[in-house]
């Protein structure tokens, strides 16, 4: 069996003896760089209310004037205080990156950031609260203020609540996926100088 080469091979072997000691650095440096790219992504979509791509789904209208009633306008999902958004982290570590939320993150009002992250992103099994007299006041008031039609109610005196699904990592990650062997190799070699 008979080999050919093709190519220019010495000089392949010049980059290649050039650059071992550059091309860990090269490839780490790379990562972060799309590392940042997805973290902005993720934010970005957050922004635009549209990770990826998906539009998340909106408050609900009990949610939107319990925000009033606490002096927040806003109607984006997870931008109350941006605390979320803000939270987006990333940490590089030689070869492997995280891109998310911390588990040391906390709000501005001291809650665990990556536990309302898991929530938001895989949504919550439903709660049973109790209804108490000032709760039943204060539901009549966002009833009211939402605009929509008091009931009688089921008479029980609890209230069943459940955060639906909201995802905003995992579809700006399967939309960053698409390429992401490429663009790294691009980075890697435009670090190391063998790409325009």
């Amino acid at each position: 069996m008979a080999i050919s080469r093709t190519g220019d091979w010495a000089r392949a072997r010049e980059l290649l003896s050039n650059t071992s000691g550059r091309l860990k650095g090269a490839v780490e440096r790379a990562m972060k760089q799309e590392a940042h790219a997805l973290r902005n992504e993720v934010v970005s979509g957050l922004t635009a209310q549209a990770p990826g791509g998906e539009p998340i789904r909106p408050p609900a209208p009990l949610t939107l004037a319990a925000r009033q009633l606490e002096g927040f306008g806003g109607t984006k999902s997870l931008l109350v205080r941006g605390d979320l958004r803000n939270a987006i982290s990333v940490i590089a570590d030689g070869d492997e990156v995280f891109i998310g939320v911390l588990r040391s993150a906390k709000s501005s009002t001291g809650e665990s950031l990556a536990d309302i992250a898991q929530i938001q992103e895989f949504g919550g099994l439903p709660v049973i609260i109790t209804i108490t007299p000032k709760m039943r006041r204060y539901l009549a008031v966002l009833l009211k203020r939402a605009g929509t039609p008091r009931s009688a109610g089921s008479g029980r005196g609890v209230v069943v609540t459940q955060v639906p699904p909201r995802p905003f990592l995992r579809p700006a990650f399967e939309k960053f996926r698409s390429g992401a062997t490429q663009r790294l190799l691009n980075r890697i070699a435009r670090q190391l100088g063998l790409a325009p």
